[in-house]
């Protein structure tokens, strides 16, 4: 791969980030921010935060997508900041991490800055006010990387105990963590809509499902530590940088490895971006170079080669490189190959040997194409006696050749000879139906005796001809059920034409039904699908669009009669509801009003928090976000009370209130500190006090102070 575009700036790079407003962002080493044209690489604009970065194979920089805020962590490890990246100032610091910091993140959405640690431990500290406002699960080891969903509903931290931890941002819960690895966890990342990429230090890579916490694929051929990644813009390939300078490609559909070394660089791999835009994968190394390239390098000269028929050189580059295998250009010469070889066949079993060879002379030299080009014509040396066989009526041996080369079962005469057993057998079927019809079956049959899969046929349908009639009558009368309990104990009947009678219907209900839900009439698709989950190849996935569209119904139902309360619980249980025009609407408003709740929290106004988030007070998938604000909102009023030197014993009641509300975290544990440093002659006990939990927490728990 060649490079497109580069620039030195001599320090190791540690971020590259697109903007919103498509400003390349690129940070190095020594934490000089450097704003730059995503094209000309010109720099734009920029400034210096004098942070040393002595070690970066971790996150230790992230701007928010805006770039209002960004964070960082400090060259000692021991905190983490969070700046304002107009002003340069800082918004706050994180210094609680028993041990060192280890990473930092921001949203999508840049409500909250991320601090992982070495103890692990995840704190959120609110990007406006850089007050602390929750806690992700706590690992128990050190957190190596966080990542967010492009819709900024989960977060995931992977940790040196093995394991991954999913947090739902949306109802403030966590999801049971993912165990599979047996390593320490490096590296994660979302994709489509509910896939999670990670590895680990044994470069184990795994594909998880973060709903159902399964893992869908385990990723070959990764022979060295994987220090970033990053997805295309349309999904469609995972570009993993390594530790010795190698970029990995793999298709995210297929996940099949496309290259092992896709890309190779003389520096580690330190930080890597992806241009949609133009399709470019950028790429920062150790030795300080920026260097862009062109996923899709050459696929205008295939254009030309297209056109002169330089199918060789056409695969030649697809070798070089396999994106464009994913090109519109290579898919055309799939297609002329497919088609040469359909005409080549038929020019083989009109015995016109050179027909055919001339045919296949572009792509001869191609090694994959030619050894199947030998084969072909070698299998066809034997043609002349299949269809000598046919014509003599010799069917077993016609179908012995047919079986040894399954190439002759695309021909005209083998289709002519299943369309004779077919007419034969259904006449045998007649017969066998009657009560004394066994023997004309038999002699109707009896040119087929002698091939294997013919005989096996003949042989249930005269020994099991009231199954059969069984299974005919259930088509019949459309008892689908009875049908396949049949098919399960008697695997033959998949022989016979009704079967497959019967699977043409099922997959016209499939698409009938599918189309209906398309179009909105789920009420018509819901009859279909209930005759369609009596199909046993059908019935988990029917089962899945009746449970999505019931889910619909309710939602729209809820919507309709303005119960908010119902909808919101029930999209708190489907994001595929979230997605919805509605959907997406009531969750702009509760993150508007959230925002305006926030606000109010960071001056510790609970009664404004309460009349800001009023509406949600009796939403159950709410209560934990609600929990969250609340706990945030007297936490304040603690820290205020000591600071401005209340009594004693007004302090001590609000600490047992809010361990009873909201249980033992993060937040009170560093404020008790602060508390017993300020009034050292306190004999309260944290542990010793009666604790409630977030999980627990009620709206009717809500009070004007905690103090009180």
């Amino acid at each position: 791969m060649e490079i497109v575009n580069s620039k030195s700036l001599k320090l190791p790079i540690v971020s590259i980030k697109i903007l919103e407003d498509g400003t390349l962002l690129v940070v190095d080493s020594e934490t000089t921010v450097r704003y730059m044209n995503k094209v000309t690489l010109e720099m734009v604009n920029g400034f210096k935060v004098n942070i040393i970065h002595p070690r970066y194979k971790t996150q230790v920089v992230d701007f928010s997508n805006d770039g209002a805020y960004f964070a960082t962590l400090t060259s000692d490890c021991k905190e983490s900041r969070l700046y304002n990246a107009q002003t340069r100032k800082m918004i706050t610091m994180v210094d609680r991490h028993q041990g060192e910091a280890s990473c930092v993140a921001i949203d999508p959405m840049a409500r909250y800055m991320f601090s992982c640690g070495d103890d692990g431990k995840t704190f959120a500290m609110d990007t406006q006010s850089g007050k602390l406002v929750f806690t992700l699960p706590v690992h128990v080891d050190t957190v190596n990387d966080i990542a967010f969903s492009k819709n900024s509903n989960w977060v995931a931290t992977a940790s040196y105990d093995k394991k991954i931890s999913l947090f739902n941002l949306v109802t403030m819960s966590p999801k049971e963590k993912l165990k599979a690895h047996a390593a320490p966890v490096a590296k994660v990342h979302f994709f489509h809509k509910n896939k999670l990429l990670s590895v680990d230090k044994n470069s184990t890579a795994i594909i998880w499902n973060i709903y159902s916490g399964k893992v869908i694929e385990r990723l070959q051929g990764i022979h060295d530590d994987v220090t970033q990644i990053v997805i295309s813009q349309d999904e469609q390939f995972a570009f993993l940088g390594t530790q010795l300078g190698y970029v990995l490609v793999y298709d995210l559909h297929t996940y099949e490895l496309l290259s092992p070394k896709y890309i190779k660089i003389t520096s580690p791999i330190t930080a890597m971006e992806f241009d949609g835009e133009n399709n470019h994968l950028i790429i920062g190394t150790e030795d300080g170079f920026l260097m862009y390239y062109n996923i899709y390098e050459g696929e205008q000269r295939l254009a030309e080669l297209l056109k002169n028929k330089e199918f060789e050189a056409i695969q030649n580059a697809a070798n070089e490189n396999p994106i464009l295998a994913y090109t519109k250009i290579y898919k055309l010469v799939l297609n002329l190959w497919d088609n040469t070889l359909a005409k080549a066949k038929i020019a083989l079993q009109n015995g016109a040997k050179n027909k055919a060879i001339a045919l296949f002379s572009h792509f001869k030299n191609i090694p994959s194409k030619n050894r199947i080009i030998l084969q072909t014509i070698k299998d066809y040396e034997e043609y002349d006696k299949f269809v000598k066989f046919a014509k003599e009526g010799k069917l077993p041996l016609a179908y012995g050749l047919a079986n040894t080369y399954k190439t002759y079962q695309e021909s005209k005469i083998y289709k002519a000879l299943e369309e004779n057993w077919k007419k034969a057998f259904a006449q045998a079927q007649k017969f066998a139906l009657q009560p004394k019809g066994a023997e004309s079956a038999k002699e109707i049959l009896a040119p087929y005796r002698g091939i294997s899969d013919k005989t096996k046929l003949i042989q249930e349908l005269l020994t099991q001809g009231e199954v059969y009639k069984r299974f005919r009558v259930a088509i019949g009368q459309k008892e689908f059920k009875v049908c396949f309990e049949l098919l399960k104990v008697h695997t033959f009947l998949k022989e016979f034409p009704e079967y497959e009678t019967l699977m043409k219907y099922a997959d016209t209900l499939y698409i009938k039904s599918t189309k209906l839900i398309e179009d909105g009439d789920t009420h018509a698709a819901i009859k279909l699908l209930r005759i369609l989950a009596d199909f046993t190849d059908f019935s988990e996935e029917v089962r899945e669009l009746m449970k999505d569209i019931e889910s619909k119904q309710k939602f729209f139902k809820a919507i309709e009669e303005e119960d908010i309360a119902n909808a919101y619980n029930m999209m708190a249980l489907s994001e595929d509801l979230q997605e919805t025009s509605d959907g997406k609407e009531l969750q702009e408003a509760w993150n508007s009003d959230l925002a305006i709740a926030n606000s109010f929290a960071v001056d510790g106004d609970s009664e404004a928090v309460e009349k800001a988030l009023k509406k949600y007070m009796k939403i159950s998938s709410k209560y934990m976000a609600l929990a969250t604000v609340f706990g945030w909102c007297y936490m304040v009023q603690l820290e205020e009370a000591v600071h401005n030197k209340a009594p004693q014993h007004l302090i001590e009641n609000g600490i047992k209130n809010y361990m009873l509300n909201f249980g033992l975290q993060d937040q009170i544990e560093n404020f008790f500190n602060y508390f017993k440093e300020n009034y050292r002659d306190s004999k309260l006990n944290l542990e010793h006090l009666t604790q409630g939990s977030l999980s627990m927490w009620r709206p009717s728990m809500i009070v004007k102070s905690i103090l009180e």
